[in-house]
């Protein structure tokens, strides 16, 4: 905005009057990840999109993975990444750079940037208060974790304080055996025991595009109902499917809509929340 004048500016914040009012007080959950995550810039961009949003009343929480950094720093432990159908596998050392990585390194880099940022925010795991609960998903998978239950109340907690819960995809179970949980799957779960108003998956698309090399295919927003047609007819495919299945997952665990939009975008988070344009594709019930 440095080229508005202040009457363009004041345009600007009047337009987004009537968003802030409609999610003043709401909660909104921020899946964060990907190429969003290893740009500095940004980094940088959406964690100022998170505060302004803190600001204005609006409950965030944002969950958070951290692929690229893990397998950094697998490297550098002399460590070879190995994946089946786009999940790590995890043995026992790999879990425990696992849960180094993202509930040290990662997770208190992010609370420190929305504290520099005017933010006020708490970074915990899936570990801490049996937030997310686990088992074993596949046995050649080691501990890649499939969630079984999720206790909330620790983040409730902290968005009653008035902190931004901040919150990395690791769980447990009863045996006290940690696991490496999928991001997006983590994010589904949370959402839908909060009864989030809006869920945001940040990836490295626009969206849901009908045609995969053309941007301007876009499909703005879609129902269950249509995104299982999309299935059918080869529109949504590769990566893309375990995505929205996440986002059906969110949805009928009760959040109201979920987004999937690209985090290479600048400012993607205020463009959705606050314009009437929004970003990528808005996924809802059949009911909507």
């Amino acid at each position: 905005m440095d080229n508005f004048s202040n009457a363009q500016r004041a345009r600007v914040l009047t337009q987004a009057l009537p968003y802030i009012k409609k999610y003043n007080g709401k909660i909104i959950v921020v899946k964060y990840g990907g190429n969003a995550m290893t740009s500095d810039v940004l980094k940088q961009q959406v964690m100022e999109d998170i505060v302004l949003l803190w600001l204005v009343g609006v409950k965030v929480v944002l969950v958070h993975g951290g692929g690229p950094e893990i397998s950094e720093t697998m490297q550098k432990l002399g460590k070879k990444a190995e994946f089946v159908d786009g999940l790590r596998v995890t043995d026992k050392e790999t879990v425990d750079i696992v849960q180094m990585v993202l509930a040290g390194k990662v997770n208190k880099t992010l609370v420190n940037l929305i504290e520099m940022k005017g933010g006020r925010a708490m970074g915990i795991s899936g570990m801490d208060g049996r937030l997310i609960e686990a088992k074993q998903k596949d046995e050649k998978l080691g501990y890649v974790g499939k969630v079984t239950n999720v206790n909330i109340a620790p983040v409730l907690d902290l968005l009653e304080k008035g902190y931004i819960p901040v919150i990395s995809t690791l769980g447990c179970d009863k045996d006290g055996n940690t696991y490496n949980i999928n991001g997006d799957t983590a994010a589904a779960y949370i959402a839908g025991a909060l009864g989030a108003e809006r869920l945001v998956m940040m990836t490295d698309v626009a969206g849901i595009l009908r045609d995969k090399e053309d941007v301007s295919t876009l499909i703005s927003s879609i129902t269950i109902a249509q995104a299982k047609r999309l299935y059918e007819e080869g529109v949504i495919t590769g990566g893309m499917i375990p995505k929205v299945d996440c986002c059906i997952e969110a949805i009928n665990r009760g959040v109201r809509k979920v987004i999937i939009m690209d985090g290479r975008v600048e400012h993607a988070i205020l463009m959705e929340m606050l314009t009437n344009e929004g970003a990528g594709t808005m996924v809802m019930g059949d009911n909507q």
